[in-house]
């Protein structure tokens, strides 16, 4: 599978269970949290929608995918210890939604950076 494929389905499933939050966060006791979660896994969904072209477009750069699958991952760590501990009252692990929070903020910088240096662009064929 080509690594911008495998984004677009990361997205996809970042996307429905961020909907999914939302649904579920109109009818429970500390909903609100909830409702960051959703916000935090669909918004995230959106960008690896489009971190996925971009790494389609630049000719499947490896670099670039990582730094985007780091994005998803961080989105989905925390987007399942804020469910887990809002809806069974447990995390997922010590730290789990601080770490998932800490590697989208990374990521976010080394995609920044991955722009900087270029790999943002089409590869050259010469």
């Amino acid at each position: 599978m080509r690594p911008s494929t495998a984004l677009v389905v990361f997205a996809a499933l970042l996307g429905a269970f961020g909907v999914a939050d939302a649904a579920i966060a109109a009818h429970v006791t500390g909903g609100a949290t909830l409702e960051r979660a959703a916000e935090i896994l669909m918004v995230h969904g959106a960008a690896l929608l489009g971190l996925a072209a971009l790494v389609a477009r630049s000719g499947e750069r490896r670099t670039l995918a990582t730094a985007a699958g780091f994005l998803g991952g961080g989105a989905a760590l925390f987007g399942t210890d804020v469910t887990l501990l809002t809806l069974q009252g447990h995390r997922l692990f010590p730290y789990a939604a601080p770490i998932g929070g800490s590697t989208m903020i990374s990521a976010w910088l080394v995609v920044g950076l991955l722009a900087i240096a270029g790999h943002l662009e089409p590869r050259r064929r010469d």
